[in-house]
């Protein structure tokens, strides 16, 4: 017949029980390690404990040190380090086991160990323990070393606890076999616990690993994109944190938590991830006839032979002549000297610098109807693709081309969409795909409208387009100075591009000025007029029926729905469940 438990083993289940609901709640692993350690500690009425990691390079390292009879307090929350280095599990000069210390002991045989008095015990080194006990008036006496063993039956860390106190005199007594099978049931426990925490915690690093890769290789892709990948993020960061702290105003109540922060900086990093697959020679684009090459080069090619016949020409006529007066050269000069001024034109309207007047666009549409001779072919001066490129009024894209670079925004939705983000990152889509959106619903690529995008949305689009006017590194415009880049988006407040709440404390916080501080030249830091910037108010508009503004959260605007999906067959038949989102970065 089984004996009832008695009350002691009742209330140690009872506490295990607790513990155990404790440490599967955890989700900070610093205080999961405090927990571990000070739950075992009360289990047993230790005076203090240790809790030890297992490096990957095999040593043990200090984590968590109590001691509550000196009030010692080190590692985990407390903010102070320990600065103990850690065990060697092998000699480093011999590489034979380390079983002279009880924790690599523990760990190398896997097995508990019990040292009543750690001063009359000779198994084990314990120089280290007197040392601590001199200097601090202590003494060590009874010791209890618990390896924590996880489910693939690899030791992860060691728990040891220190002078077991009687709990009615209080005097320090060995531990007892109770409290030893109680503190190893925890360790036991712990160590399902912390395992998991580990590994999760591997899953997270290897993840933003991979997506700060992706980010990277987008920026490495094109020396016009920089670090646009890598500072948007840290302007996201910047302003979430301030519009959090607003305790007035419309996003008084605005707040992130822990799983909502980390889901907003995974958005910030893949805000552009499509861009892995816009054609480098569009995204390059310096001037307006570049694509592998700048085809200027082709066209100077074309005149240097116009010219070469014109002068060729001259010299017949100069051997055919049989006067006696040389034949003049002064034609064939004033037709050499109109080529180059053709050529510096040429030059001029490839930059892309300044918007083309009509004169310039007939000019141009006139050499294009020019021919040269060429291998005994007319051929164009300028093809009818370069005429179109050259007659682009501002910039240097093509509105086909334009589309091309904006359509990173489509592919960035189909990347995302079919990812199966967990749970806690089921609005990475959204955040990271709105930045191209603007508050009337004039943006791309699904043009949705204010009220319809989420906070961290909105802030990702003040980040973007702050990131690309103060850049240094785009081909086609200087970096602007923080006034000027500033002032625009002024401007985009009043036409209702940005949210004039969020740019508010954009300007009001000062974000601006700290970011540009840390990552902008000297040159670029003026004085911006903050107070002509909040007192400008948005134009009104009039939003469209609640059911058109839902149809545009899951469609594309018309000519976005022909650009060609590029993303691996592989993804798409993955499936996913992410989340849905949504001027070119």
């Amino acid at each position: 017949m089984t004996s009832s438990p008695t009350r002691t083993e009742q209330s140690h289940v009872e506490l295990l029980h607790r513990i155990g609901v404790a440490l599967s709640a955890e989700r900070d692993r610093e205080r999961l390690f405090e927990l571990i350690l000070v739950e075992a500690m009360t289990l047993c009425g230790a005076d203090a404990g240790t809790l030890y990691l297992r490096t990957d390079d095999d040593h043990m390292q200090f984590v968590i040190m109590r001691t509550n009879s000196l009030n010692i307090a080190l590692g985990g929350t407390t903010g102070r380090a320990i600065e103990l280095p850690p065990i060697p599990l092998h000699d480093p000069l011999t590489g034979l086991p380390n079983r002279k210390n009880v924790v690599t002991r523990a760990t190398l045989l896997k097995r508990s160990v019990h040292v009543p008095d750690a001063y009359n015990d000779s198994t084990f080194d314990f120089s280290g323990t007197r040392e601590f006990d001199r200097r601090n008036n202590y003494r060590s006496t009874s010791l209890f070393t618990v390896p924590m063993i996880n489910t693939e039956d690899r030791i992860i860390g060691v728990l040891q606890l220190l002078n077991a106190c009687d709990s009615v005199t209080g005097d320090v007594v060995p531990f007892s076999a109770e409290n030893r099978a109680i503190v190893e049931a925890l360790a036991s426990q712990a160590a399902v616990t912390l395992d998991n925490q580990m590994l999760l915690q591997a899953q997270r690093d290897l993840l933003e690993s991979f997506i700060r890769m992706l980010a990277s290789a987008i920026d490495a892709k094109s020396p016009y994109t920089g670090a646009h990948c890598e500072r948007v993020p840290v302007l996201v960061q910047m302003l979430s944190q301030e519009v959090c702290d607003t305790r007035d105003g419309p996003m008084a109540e605005f707040s992130l938590d822990d799983e909502r922060w980390y889901e907003l900086k995974i958005a910030a990093w893949l805000h552009d991830c499509g861009k892995v697959v816009t054609p480098t020679h569009v995204m390059d684009k310096a001037t307006k006839l570049e694509t592998i090459c700048d085809r200027i080069d082709l066209v100077r090619a074309r005149i240097e032979i116009i010219k070469r016949d014109a002068e060729i020409a001259w010299l017949r006529d100069a051997v055919a002549c049989t006067d006696d007066a040389s034949l003049s050269r002064a034609p064939l000069e004033t037709v050499l000297a109109d080529l180059d001024a053709e050529v510096a034109f040429l030059e001029r309207v490839n930059i892309g610098a300044e918007c083309l007047r009509d004169d310039d666009l007939a000019h141009i549409r006139q050499l294009g109807e020019r021919r040269f001779l060429m291998a005994g072919e007319w051929c164009p001066l300028l093809t009818e693709d370069e005429v179109q490129n050259l007659s682009i009024s501002r910039g240097t894209l093509t509105d086909e081309e334009r589309l091309v670079i904006n359509g990173h925004m489509v592919e960035t939705i189909r990347m995302l969409e079919v990812l199966p983000f967990p749970r806690h990152l089921r609005n990475v889509a959204e955040y990271a795909c709105g930045h191209h959106e603007k508050m009337d619903g004039t943006g791309y690529p699904r043009g949705i409208y204010a009220g319809d995008m989420s906070v961290p949305a909105r802030i990702m689009a003040i980040a973007d387009v702050f990131e690309a006017l103060t850049a240094q590194d785009r081909p086609y415009k200087p970096g602007k100075t923080l006034s000027q880049a500033m002032r625009i988006m002024g401007f985009m407040k009043r036409d209702n591009h940005l949210d004039p709440d969020l740019f508010d404390i954009f300007v009001r916080s000062g974000v601006y000025r700290r970011y540009g501080e840390r990552y902008l030249p000297a040159g670029q830091i003026d004085e911006v007029d903050e107070a002509w910037l909040l007192a400008i108010e948005p134009k009104p508009f009039d939003l469209p029926p609640e059911s058109a503004r839902m149809a545009r959260l899951t469609s594309l605007l018309p000519q976005f729905r022909s650009v060609p999906r590029q993303t691996s067959p592989a993804i798409r038949r993955s499936g996913g469940s992410g989340g849905s989102g949504g001027s070119g970065d």
